[in-house]
Order: C-alpha cells, then sequence, then structure tokens
C-alpha cells in the first residue's frame, strides 16, 4: 500500500472517530460536593426532604459512595450546621459594645439558618462538635467576657441566645408566610368578658416588624447576664 493510500485510510478513520462519543468523567464525589448538594436541596426543599438517598440520588451515585465520606445522617447535619457556622464573623470583643456585638453574631447565624428552612433542627439534636460551630461559641465568650460577664452567667447566656436563634428559625420554617391580618381579626372576635386583657391589647400581641421580636428577645437575655 503506497503511502497516499494509506493517508487515505487514516483520514477515514479519525473522521469516524468522531461518531464515537468519549463517555465524561465523573466528577469525583468529596466531602465538599456533598454538603453543597445537600445545602441546595434543603434551600429548595426544606430540611424535611434531606436524605442520604436524596443526596446520592442527585450527585447520581448510590448512598454506599457517601458513607465513604460522611458516616451517617448525623455527622451530615454536624456538618452542614459546620458549613454555615463558617459564614457567620465573630468581631473583635469590644466592651463598650459587647451588647451589639452579641447580637450581630445572633443576627448572622439567624439569617444563614433561615436561607435553609428547618435546618436549625440539626444544630438542636446534637451538641456541637464540629470546630467551625464551636469558633462561633469561643468568639461569644470572648465578647462577653470582654463585657465584664462572669465566665459561668457567660456559658448559660451563650446556651440561651444560641438555643433561641435555632427556635426562632425554626418556628419561622413552619409557620412560613403568616396572615397576620386574619390573626388579628381572630384576636379582636375574641369576647372581652373572657379575653378582656388580649381585647384591650390586640394590636401589641400582634406588632413587631421584620426580626423585631427577635432583637427584643435576644437584649432581654443579654440584661439578665450582665
Amino acid at each position: 500500500m503506497n503511502r497516499k493510500a494509506s493517508s487515505r485510510e487514516e483520514w477515514a478513520t479519525r473522521i469516524a472517530s468522531l461518531d464515537q462519543q468519549t463517555p465524561a468523567r465523573k466528577e469525583p464525589i468529596t466531602v465538599g460536593r456533598i454538603l453543597a448538594t445537600a445545602l441546595a436541596l434543603v434551600e429548595a426543599e426544606g430540611f424535611d426532604a434531606l436524605t442520604m438517598r436524596r443526596v446520592a440520588a442527585a450527585l447520581q451515585t448510590g448512598p454506599a459512595s457517601l458513607y465513604a465520606h460522611v458516616r451517617n445522617k448525623a455527622e451530615l447535619d454536624d456538618l452542614l450546621i459546620g458549613a454555615l457556622s463558617k459564614n457567620v464573623i465573630a468581631p473583635k470583643p469590644d466592651a463598650a459594645r459587647w451588647r451589639e456585638q452579641v447580637l450581630d453574631v445572633c443576627g448572622q447565624l439567624r439569617d444563614q439558618f433561615l436561607r435553609y428552612p428547618g435546618i436549625a433542627r440539626a444544630a438542636l439534636s446534637a451538641p456541637p462538635t464540629n470546630l467551625d460551630t464551636l469558633r462561633i461559641t469561643e468568639g461569644l465568650l470572648a465578647i462577653f467576657l470582654a463585657g465584664g460577664v462572669s465566665p459561668r452567667a457567660a456559658a448559660w447566656a451563650i446556651d440561651a441566645v444560641l438555643l433561641y436563634v435555632s427556635a426562632y428559625t425554626v418556628e419561622s420554617s413552619l409557620r412560613g408566610e403568616l396572615d397576620r391580618g386574619e390573626v388579628l381579626e381572630r384576636l379582636r372576635m375574641l369576647p372581652a368578658s373572657h379575653f378582656p386583657c388580649i381585647s384591650a391589647h390586640v394590636d401589641e400581641l400582634n406588632s413587631g416588624e421584620g426580626h423585631e421580636r427577635f432583637e427584643f428577645a435576644i437584649r432581654s437575655m443579654l440584661v439578665s447576664a450582665g
């Protein structure tokens, strides 16, 4: 076979190979991809939708592939809270502004939890073991101590404010968009003879815009702390 014929055959082979699709390599499963997928699932469907099987399906793999990186659902929950905690910035303690700093840290964590409906239940289900979660506790403790709060009072206050952040955000995810007009109407229908205090203060019971009640509760706890 001469060189010309050989070159023609090589050319034909190269053209034919164009129709042979090389399968794309699957992106490897990593802890980072697992967490990102889990957070996207919670953001779209809420915390109740989060299972190892759902995450595995979204990653186009089997649950066994996940267990090679995350031991179980409890560890996944802990890692998710840690991932959100990374986004919270603890300021340098300022004795003159320690209450405002605590409120700011709590507000940051609240906003992280609100983005992922119900995810704060993961924070309520087990004590924190993630280093990123404990970094928030360390930051808050430093702020309290700088403000002259005793170590025990600071420890108890941290427990209280973090518990309230979780409870507040879980309740928000359960209530959804509350029809405040409907609530007011129902309260105004109550007979004053049986509910004199409620009838006299209906507007106050349903007052507050945005996160005003959240801030009120945190500030009240800080007054008790010192």
